[in-house]
């Protein structure tokens, strides 16, 4: 995820903290800080603490299910509003995708269980200062339980969405069961941000627009990989184009982008060898910096995914995710460079209707 940075590693998966973090803990303190002074804001950011460690609970809840079923967790990341675990693929089955969707949940079961038992089961408001260790512990026995029933509301992409959309998938195409979970998901958003409008409540607002786009992105996501079934990197991938130079300025790529609309740059060595690529983004990037007689292998992509024209394009687009590689240098058996798999080719390539349709 963009804006995030690694904190730390779990059972060999990188915990990652989104930068809109420390903002959040910089209000949680300030607003804390002005009704119980330091001590009150040291409260309140020991609270934060608490409960985003329950959150990465609950992640590494998701996660330690997918792997029973043979699915990698590459990381987690926390953000303001909760986390994200992502997962290499998506379970195949329902039933397992029920069962890892469940997996969250049941670790904030286990957790409100925990803390009610400690508390006498006394909820405790979260607005407002925390009130001594049996405050702190009242109010992670409420929050826990409320992050339950949150999550399993049939809300896509939502724990209770992903059941939903499990359950769906029994009788129905995967894809139609996202359309139909998505589109659950967006119209209870829409009531959801409504609803925040009306309080005001600026953070369920937030959640909202965060469950509206994410459900729309899902399902874009899953109808691209469902059109990709049975196709190859072979069938997608770009073999005409100009290779550059390693030495190549940053002009060179600028006039290639400008006159011939190329938009991803191969650097090859005088061996011809690849030694990077440079992608659209990383050009105008580098001119910004650098200017023309900059570069282009200073702001290319040098940790480069390789693959046969053979593999299957589902696994090209998860490569492609894990990597958050631009493109992939698609080589014949000898290791020549024989062509290039970018976002762009892939999306021509998936826009066109099937032959036989």
């Amino acid at each position: 995820m963009r804006w995030s940075f690694p904190i730390a590693r779990l059972t060999g998966i990188q915990i990652r903290l989104h930068l809109t973090f420390f903002i959040f803990l910089g209000w949680i303190g300030l607003s804390h800080g002005r009704e119980g002074g330091w001590a009150g804001a040291l409260g309140g950011l020991s609270l934060v603490g608490l409960v985003f460690s329950c959150i990465l609970l609950h992640e590494l809840g998701h996660a330690w299910a997918a792997r029973c079923f043979g699915i990698a967790t590459p990381d987690i990341t926390l953000t303001p509003i909760g986390g994200v675990a992502r997962l290499e693929r998506i379970p195949e089955r329902p039933i397992e995708e029920i069962i890892v969707a469940l997996a969250g949940p049941l670790v904030s079961a286990l957790l409100a269980l925990g803390f009610g038992l400690a508390c006498g089961f006394e909820f405790q408001a979260v607005e407002g200062e925390v009130q001594g260790w049996s405050g702190m512990v009242a109010s992670l026995f409420s929050i826990n339980t409320a992050l339950l029933a949150f999550n399993l509301l049939p809300v896509f992409p939502m724990d209770g969405g992903r059941v939903l959309r499990a359950l769906l998938a029994m009788w129905l195409s995967y894809e139609r069961a996202t359309t139909i979970a998505a589109a659950i998901g967006q119209t209870l958003a829409v009531f959801l941000g409504l609803a925040a409008l009306l309080v005001p409540a600026p953070v369920l607002l937030f959640i909202a627009v965060f469950v509206f786009l994410g459900a729309g992105s899902e399902s874009a996501q899953v109808r691209v990989r469902e059109a990709a079934r049975g196709l190859r990197v072979g069938d997608a991938m770009v073999t005409s184009f100009v290779r550059l130079p390693a030495q190549a300025a940053l002009a060179d790529a600028s006039h290639l982008l400008l006159h011939a609309a190329q938009h991803t740059f191969p650097l090859m060595d005088e061996d011809g060898g690849l030694v990077g690529i440079l992608d659209r983004n990383s050009l105008i990037a580098g001119l910004q910096e650098a200017g023309p007689a900059g570069r282009a292998l200073d702001y290319a992509r040098r940790e480069l995914p390789f693959v046969e024209p053979t593999l299957l394009l589902t696994q090209a687009f998860g490569l492609m995710e894990r990597t958050g590689s631009p493109a992939l240098a698609v080589v014949n058996g000898r290791g020549d460079l024989v062509g290039l798999c970018t976002q762009e080719s892939l999306s021509e390539l998936l826009s066109l209707p099937k032959q036989g349709a």
